[in-house]
């Protein structure tokens, strides 16, 4: 195998739906080589980029990498064929929602370092944040998996469990709650009179200029909040009406803990092999 820059040897990924794709898509751009990675999926679909497709494991070659990208409940399914072939210096990553380390480590019990990583859509832009936990200590393997990630955006370690899956929740599941406030923004301004399609064009392209000046700001998003607010003004009457009774806070905290329950709930699914 050639040298690449972003990978110690064949990486494969087990599944590629949207996730798997998304992070697939900003690897490439990002310059990992389409011959050193393998999809396994049992639908043997392509995936483009001139990879390679198998719907079984690969018997030429020991994965460096494996992606863990198909569903969460097929975990057992997979586990029973997939475990023999790793060695103890494969890096098995997973980004199954809501699986632990531990019930990754009671399928996978060869390789030193299993590692968690919760990626969110916008990887296939390089724009995306990918959040990291894992228990080994081996600084090289920390740092190639770290350059490996950040490819994709911000890459982000954390030295607990829990807090990786709520941090997995507000940005991996943060995008689908942005979509509904871009819709919703549309919506109201279509009721109140604008086009449909000119609603939400705009709306769309508001919250890519406002992500750009937040990101770029050394300001937090309440001082920016207020800075675009006059006194007086429109925007302060709206933010009023955000600000009443707490309803804008309320209403997020209440869905980052519907999702959070569920996590758990999965977690603990997770924790029982299915038969």
């Amino acid at each position: 195998m050639a040298t690449d820059p972003l990978l110690p040897g064949p990486l494969w990924l087990v599944g590629c739906g949207n996730m798997g794709s998304a992070m697939l898509d900003g690897w490439i751009a990002a310059g990992v080589d389409p011959g050193h990675v393998s999809v396994v999926r049992p639908s043997g679909r392509a995936v483009g980029h001139a990879v390679r497709v198998l719907t079984d494991f690969p018997e030429d070659e020991v994965p460096a990498i494996v992606l863990l990208a198909m569903k969460p409940h097929q975990l057992d399914a997979v586990a029973p064929g997939l475990a023999p072939i790793l060695d103890p210096h494969t890096i098995l990553v997973s980004i199954l929602a809501g699986v632990e380390l531990a019930s990754l480590r009671a399928r996978f019990p060869v390789p030193e370092t299993v590692i968690k990583a919760m990626p969110n859509l916008p990887v296939r832009l390089g724009k995306g944040v990918v959040g990291l936990y894992g228990d080994s200590e081996d600084l090289t393997v920390r740092t190639l998996v770290t350059g490996l990630m950040a490819s994709l955006g911000h890459a982000e370690w954390f030295e607990d469990e829990q807090r990786l899956a709520l941090a997995g929740i507000l940005t991996g599941a943060g995008p689908a709650f942005l979509f509904r406030f871009i819709d919703a923004l549309g919506a109201a301004a279509e009721r109140l009179g604008l086009p449909y399609d000119q609603s939400r064009r705009l709306a769309t392209a508001m919250v890519e200029g406002a992500a750009a000046l937040a990101a770029a700001s050394d300001e937090d998003a309440e001082a920016l909040a207020r800075r675009v607010a006059s006194p007086g003004g429109t925007t302060e009457a709206g933010l009023a009406r955000l600000d009443e009774d707490r309803a804008l806070l309320d209403l997020v905290e209440r869905t980052l803990e519907a999702s959070r329950r569920r996590s758990l709930e999965m977690a603990a699914e997770a924790r029982q092999p299915q038969r």
